[in-house]
Formats: C-alpha cells, structure tokens, sequence
C-alpha cells in the first residue's frame, strides 16, 4: 500500500497514531528482550565486583595490621639493643 493513498483515506492524525503505535511497541519490544537482560546481568557483575572489593579491603586491613605488629616488633627490638 502506498503511504499516500493511506493518508488520503484515513487522515493524516489516524496514520501518525497508528505509526506512534507501532513506535511504541517497537521500543517497548527493544527494552524487554535486548536491554533487560542486559541490566539484569550487569547487576549480577556488580554485585560480584562488590563483594570482591569486599574481601579485597578486608585483606588489606589485615595486611596493614600484620605490618603494624612487624613494624612494632621490629621498635621494641631496637629499643632492647640500643638500651644494652
């Protein structure tokens, strides 16, 4: 079918509402079966990155007090040989 023929039997508003339509359940299609999943994913990943940050800081933490108790050690320890 020819758009102008469309256009002269039903009028211009009735083909543009009918095209906005189709426009919107074009975009509403896109958004469920492409982007959604996506996001749905990428939340996933996020979460995983999260928690991995998590222990990651908690390891540090850790580390900073081992090299803390080494470093205070390692003090008391000159402290005893320079007292000698």
């Amino acid at each position: 079918m020819d758009i102008v023929q469309l256009v002269s039997d039903f009028g211009f508003p009735v083909i543009m509402v009918v095209g906005l339509g189709y426009f919107v359940y074009f975009v509403w299609q896109t958004i469920t079966n492409k982007i959604d999943p996506a996001v749905q994913e990428m939340k996933i990943t996020i979460i995983r990155l999260t928690d991995q940050l998590r222990l990651l800081d908690q390891d540090m933490i850790r580390l900073q007090q081992k090299v803390n108790t080494v470093l205070e050690l390692k003090e008391k320890d000159d402290s005893k040989k320079t007292k000698k």
